[in-house]
């Protein structure tokens, strides 16, 4: 593997990760399952997909699942496809995601969503390379697995919400990716590769940041990790356009604190009003899946 890989270009903007991505640049070498855990924003996906990209079976598919996305009731069917008259309603036979990713890589997100009736069958994909689509005889699966989770899988695993013999299945190897405030002495070089990729994206050369912005910027503790960092900044180019980006700091406010709900309720509709009511997007700005998303604009009656 060539310093020019997709894994080992993600150090030169992470110094603090190199133990990371060295373990990631390892693991792309082999076909063992990894499983991939932080928060929400901390380049989880970016990590998965690099491995994809460096690995043996980068020619394959990389069939990415959000889980979160999937009502627990169609899992095994869109996991594992089913066969015509599986059950009332399946005319036409579905292939699903394990056999799409047949001679590549299988990437599931939100692990710690699995369902609880699922993951005996999961297990058997990972242990055995087996999987029998609903209403079908066993097939053989030829598919290399990456798992992204949250932080508390471990202890989801104690409190017996995920299954201890699925879990050590999945955690081979096992990256854990720090969150930004975590990684300070990172901030600098990863502002400047946001700050010229999004200056190529727009056709602007030389993008600079201001000087009290980096101030901020270096004490915010960035809930959003990586991908709040980028969203301020992009927006600051749209808003300013050329000159030193000079973005307000997200949680400077005045006066008594608003509750928690207000305050999520407000973000929300920053989010949807930004993404002109894209929930795909408006839940990546959050930080969150689509599918909390739709129960959170259902808690607060926002339509």
């Amino acid at each position: 593997m060539t310093s020019a890989s997709p894994v080992s270009e993600l150090l030169a903007h992470s110094p603090s990760l190199e133990q990371q991505i060295r373990g990631a640049e390892r693991a792309a070498r082999t076909d063992v399952p990894v499983l991939i855990l932080g928060e929400p924003g901390t380049g989880r996906s970016a990590i998965a997909r690099a491995i994809h990209a460096t690995s043996l079976r980068s020619d394959g598919a990389l069939v990415e699942v959000d889980i979160s996305a999937i009502p627990s009731s169609l899992f095994e069917s869109e996991l594992f496809g089913y066969r015509p008259g599986a059950f009332t309603g399946a005319e036409s036979p579905l292939a699903g995601r394990v056999a799409t990713a047949d001679g590549g890589t299988l990437l599931l997100d939100h692990v710690e969503d699995i369902p609880i009736g699922a993951q005996p069958k999961l297990l058997r994909l990972l242990a055995e390379s087996t999987y029998a689509p609903l209403g079908g005889s066993d097939r053989h699966a030829n598919v290399r697995f990456l798992g992204i989770g949250s932080d508390d899988l471990p202890s989801r695993v104690a409190s017996g919400a995920f299954r201890s013999d699925l879990f050590y299945r999945m955690e081979v190897v096992t990256l854990r990716l720090p969150t930004l405030r975590e990684r300070r002495e990172d901030f600098a070089s990863l502002v400047e590769f946001f700050l010229l990729d999004l200056g190529e994206r727009f056709g602007i050369s030389d993008v600079k940041l201001s000087t009290s912005a980096r101030e901020w910027m270096v004490e915010y503790p960035w809930p959003g990790n990586l991908r709040e960092l980028r969203n301020v900044l992009e927006r600051a180019l749209i808003l300013q356009g050329t000159g030193p980006l000079n973005p307000p700091c997200p949680d400077r406010r005045s006066g008594p604190p608003e509750s928690l709900q207000a305050v999520e309720r407000r973000q929300i509709l920053r989010a949807l009003a930004y993404t002109r009511g894209h929930q795909g997007r408006a839940s990546e700005l959050l930080g969150i899946s689509r599918k909390t998303l739709w129960e959170k604009r259902r808690r607060y009656d926002i339509p």
